[in-house]
């Protein structure tokens, strides 16, 4: 980032919080001092949306779970179910641009010899020769869903590399939340040893695509929007934000922590995604007031991100560009792009910076 960052006319962006100017200086890294980490609890989101999103994967689930169980009694024994079928025992919310029919129930074994192929329900087989290391999960006597971490990889070849980012931030949070799978480790252990695993796999058909999504996927995400925001500011060159940042020294009137979607705490600029109920819910909009008003008297910048921001690339620009002159106000140094970077190019730039290519 220069000084020839391009500054639209005073009054466009009547967002700087009392006290600060453009020449303010960011605050020390002392008032942003990192938190010890913790495991991970993801927030309790007792709102309308929250609930929905979760209802909704409930109730995929159980639809599912029960066409499964009686293609596994037909066949007369346990099956292990794989793909968007696994996602779905497993309440991880789907991707939008996957090439599989999620109606269709995916089975999954380690050879052609050992297919599962039910008639009814008609089920889906494939083959998946790592299976001999994952730990898969017990839905019912009937009923087996494969690892996680395998899942993740298996659909890899399925769907375009943003959406496996997004896939990857949805499968550390299903782990993060679920006890079992957690076993009391921090979000960003989960993170180290999904990484660890996926690179340890013996080789598979889009190994190297994982490989360049685990560059890019981030723990304590709460929604695939969330996501999306987060590629999106990365695509456009700004620095990589903290995911679901605590604030240190802010509450809200109950003793409950205050965090932020994505932000910057040495500039303190972040970036809050609103679903609809933000807007909707009367109790829900006086807390997001309540916090961005506290927030304010800290001297944070919070920008607001709604589904419309991220509905074409017009619009991911503008939300890029609003952060990153903030950041650059604020005295971060980046090199901001006019126009989105693919994320297997970002990669290959990291590459060769990493490696003193020219």
């Amino acid at each position: 980032m220069n000084s020839g960052f391009p500054t639209p006319p005073p009054g466009v962006f009547d967002d700087e919080p009392p006290g600060w100017t453009n020449n303010a200086a960011a605050p020390s890294a002392a008032s942003t001092h990192a938190v010890k980490p913790e495991p991970y609890s993801p927030p309790r989101m007792a709102t309308p949306t929250a609930p929905a999103m979760s209802e909704t994967l409930t109730q995929r689930k159980r639809e599912i779970l029960k066409r499964c169980t009686d293609a596994a009694q037909q066949l007369g024994k346990p099956v292990l179910f794989g793909m968007t079928t696994s996602l779905i025992l497993q309440s991880v919310p789907l991707p939008k641009d996957c090439d599989l029919n999620a109606t269709e129930l995916h089975t999954v074994s380690d050879s052609h010899r050992t297919r599962i192929r039910a008639v009814v329900p008609p089920t889906t087989p494939h083959i998946w020769k790592p299976l001999s290391t994952a730990h898969n999960a017990r839905i019912n006597k009937h009923v087996h869903a494969l690892d996680l971490v395998h899942t993740w990889a298996q659909l890899a070849a399925h769907m375009s590399l943003g959406s496996l980012v997004i896939l990857g931030d949805a499968t550390l949070t299903a782990i993060a939340r679920k006890p079992s799978l957690s076993g009391g480790r921090t979000a960003d252990e989960i993170y180290q040893d999904f990484v660890r695993q996926v690179s340890e796999l013996p080789k598979f058909n889009a190994k190297a695509t994982c490989m360049i999504a685990l560059e890019f996927i981030a723990p304590r995400v709460d929604s695939p929007m969330e996501s999306e925001t987060r590629i999106t500011t990365t695509q456009y060159g700004l620095p990589r934000a903290v995911t679901n940042y605590t604030v240190p020294g802010a509450t809200f009137s109950n003793g409950a922590p205050i965090t932020l979607d994505l932000a910057w705490p040495e500039f303190r600029v972040a970036i809050e995604y609103d679903g609809d109920h933000h807007r909707t819910d009367k109790a829900q909009w006086r807390r997001d007031n309540d916090k961005r008003e506290l927030l304010r008297h800290h001297h944070w910048i919070v920008l607001i991100a709604t589904a419309a921001n991220m509905a074409d690339e017009p619009s991911q620009a503008e939300l890029a560009y609003r952060a990153g002159r903030q950041l650059a106000l604020r005295g971060s140094i980046f090199d901001f792009t006019l126009t989105a970077t693919p994320l297997n190019e970002l990669a290959r730039r990291k590459r060769r910076k990493s490696t003193g290519a020219h």
